[in-house]
């Protein structure tokens, strides 16, 4: 701003012309014309306002037109003996020169000579420039004198040099051994301004060289006492800022402090006392005393503190966290996120207010909880906090629920109190943000509710009452038609124990499936889980088989190849066993086996339990035997046993069994399904028929 105001001061009506363009083609057309008079004067060999049309160009450049036409004007004005010159000369070539150009290599003497002059303020002059934009080879060039300036008496020109001793370690590592020795002795300085820069320089020093910071551990104890002197001392006017003496290298010194107690006891030891002293004296109620707590806290978690120390720290953050200024809370939360894995119950006691903080307007913060308690979530909490990360979940923004998702999947499959609570968990976030969670989200919940059998007929009655009430959420769609096409017997049955049991119908079950089939919101994979779900159920049900075969005959032409695979593959398949379920329709049909088949109904079971063995079947060489064990008063088990007489063995041989809807029919494993010719093997299948309501 003081370089602003100056050049305008210099050139009040080139700027009051630019200033009055209405267009941007005129302002151009002004900045070529004053562009044009500077180079003429340029040229000009007795050139009285040299200093005068350099600024006038640093004005231009500053507003963003070309100026590199001033170089080597800088360079010239750098070399002037006038004060006034060299003062615009130096600041032209700190705005219009880098070390990548050659031009700048042209004021490495001038900078050398001025170093080196009597008056201090050039001095300066050359130590900004050169600490602003010296390249390496102007470093190296450089570097003895800056080490001698380190030892001047001038404090003014002490602070300047540390500075630029800084901007050369950073360009030439090597140069820092050059420096040591003097910035250990600017810290018995009592000018505040030397001991800030000898603080930086050292920090610079020790992060660059392990040797190096190894030797400035011993100044520990210099540090601290700089540290308390700041503290302890009085109002002073010269670096008093809203009640803190001098915040800006008490901020500086925790740092270089947290540098050296790092990984060290000794180191740490010696500053533990310094940082409770400072972590509970200093105001927290003006910015710069949070300035100075938050240094302070970092400093406490980063070295090897006392956990009393540490325990301070972290309630220090919790403060922070209740703060109105949102910078505040968001950097609180970004130091308890480091710290959560190894003060976890530290940061467990302000739970409820990183919580609050979801509800947060501001979006970074609002990240930043969500990240923090998704980081809290232990075994002790997890039904609390999950209750409050899926309450976040309904109302969070878009571009978190990914996230969130994520994280509450993350948690539930470790800290789960039991399986009905995982799948319960996973379901909400389905129904609640389904179409923002990952990919591998549906098999990993297949998985799930596969490996908990118990909980087969509660999870397929929950996710068909999810499918009716919204089939927009696709990731939910998909596991709920998986569910369906696995479990729909366990859904026709209508028993459940876990939850209120849902009355089906098989045409209700194929209507929701054919509905998904059907609606435009269906992914294509989602058809497919569809279309699979309908083709098993094929198996389970045992009036609407020809529905089936006429939705899945459908698709056979669609426009989508894979879905048009599966039809094609299930027609075939429907085809290949086509033989079989003719074999039933003959059976069902069969005068004599409708004869037996009454011995089924629930009111003869007692009666057929007796019965010790009754052919049911013999025809072609094929004879079916039936046998039945009483269980109790509703159960009872039923052995099929097939033979073949014939000469030639039988292969893809299948026994199927109807009941009435009253009676709940579980067939087992067959032990196999080919007959061997002339009776040298039998296939067996047991089915077990329970009658729970003893229905007549």
């Amino acid at each position: 701003m003081t370089v602003t105001l100056c050049l305008f001061v210099l050139h009040q009506p080139m700027i009051r012309a630019i200033r009055s363009a209405r267009t941007q083609c005129e302002e151009r057309g002004v900045i070529q014309r004053e562009c044009a008079a500077i180079r003429a004067q340029f040229r000009q060999a007795d050139n009285g306002g040299r200093s005068h049309n350099l600024a006038k160009l640093l004005y231009v450049h500053m507003l963003g037109y070309p100026a590199h036409f001033g170089q080597m004007e800088c360079v010239r004005m750098i070399a002037s003996p006038r004060y006034s010159e060299k003062r615009v000369g130096y600041l032209g070539a700190m705005m219009l020169l880098d070390e990548k150009q050659d031009a700048s290599l042209l004021i490495t003497n001038s900078i050398k000579n001025d170093l080196s002059n009597s008056n201090q303020y050039i001095q300066s002059l050359a130590l900004c420039t050169l600490a602003c934009m010296g390249s390496a080879e102007m470093c190296r060039d450089l570097a003895p004198e800056i080490d001698r300036l380190l030892r001047a008496s001038n404090s003014y020109i002490k602070k300047k040099a540390a500075l630029c001793a800084v901007h050369i370690v950073r360009k030439v590592h090597d140069l820092g051994e050059l420096f040591t020795k003097a910035a250990r002795s600017l810290l018995t300085e009592k000018n505040h301004g030397v001991v800030h820069g000898a603080v930086v320089l050292i920090t610079e020093l020790c992060e660059r060289n392990s040797e190096t910071l190894e030797r400035f551990r011993k100044t520990v104890p210099d540090l601290v006492q700089i540290m308390k002197g700041l503290v302890i001392s009085g109002y002073s006017p010269d670096h008093d800022v809203a009640g803190i003496s001098d915040p800006f290298l008490q901020v500086r010194i925790l740092r270089l402090l947290r540098i050296l107690g790092r990984n060290n006891e000794g180191a740490s030891d010696a500053m533990n006392d310094l940082l409770a002293q400072v972590a509970t004296n200093t105001d927290s109620t003006k910015t710069v005393g949070n300035a100075v707590l938050y240094e302070t806290v970092l400093t406490v978690l980063d070295i090897k503190s006392e956990s009393g120390l540490r325990v301070l720290a972290v309630n220090i953050l919790g403060r922070f966290l209740l703060n109105n200024d949102r910078n505040i809370r968001y950097i609180a939360m970004t130091s308890l996120q480091k710290i959560v894995g190894t003060d976890h119950n530290a940061v467990q006691r302000h739970r409820g207010t990183i919580v609050d903080c979801l509800k947060d307007q501001d979006a970074s913060v609002k990240r930043r909880a969500l990240d923090l308690s998704l980081a809290l979530v232990s075994a002790s909490n997890i039904r609390s906090m999950m209750k409050e990360l899926l309450s976040f979940l309904s109302s969070c923004p878009p571009e978190l629920r990914s996230q969130t998702a994520s994280g509450i999947f993350n948690a539930a499959e470790r800290y789960a109190p039991s399986q009905r609570w995982h799948i319960d968990t996973i379901l909400h976030v389905l129904t609640t943000a389904g179409g923002d969670v990952r990919d591998e989200t549906v098999p990993n919940l297949i998985q799930l509710i596969t490996n908990t059998s118990e909980l087969h007929c509660y999870t397929v009655h929950k996710l068909y009452r999810a499918l009716l009430s919204d089939i927009s959420q696709q990731p939910l769609v998909q596991v709920a038609c998986w569910c369906i096409g696995e479990y729909g017997d366990l859904l026709l049955r209508g028993e459940c124990q876990e939850t209120e049991p849902v009355q089906v119908t098989e045409d209700d079950v194929l209507d929701v499936l054919e509905t998904v089939l059907q609606s435009h919101m269906s992914f294509p994979s989602t058809r497919g889980f569809a279309l699979t779900a309908t083709m098993k159920l094929s198996t389970r049900i045992t009036e609407n088989v020809d529905r089936i075969r006429s939705i899945v005959s459908i698709y056979g032409s669609c426009i989508d190849v894979e879905l048009q695979q599966r039809a094609v593959e299930y027609n075939a398949l429907f085809k290949k066993y086509d033989h079989m379920s003719l074999l039933f329709k003959r059976l069902m049909h069969s005068p004599w086996l409708n004869t037996d088949l009454k011995l089924m109904q629930p009111s003869t079971l007692s009666v057929f339990s007796v019965v010790a063995t009754v052919t049911v079947y013999e025809k072609d060489g094929v004879t079916v035997t039936l046998s039945c064990e009483k269980q109790s008063d509703s159960g009872l088990t039923v052995t099929l046993t097939a033979s073949n007489s014939t000469e030639s063995d039988i292969r893809g041989f299948t026994l199927q069994a109807a009941v009435p809807k009253s009676v709940q029919l579980h067939m087992k494993a067959p032990s196999g399904d080919s007959l061997p010719a002339r009776g040298a093997a039998k296939v067996t299948q047991m089915v077990v028929l329970n009658n729970p309501n003893k229905v007549a």
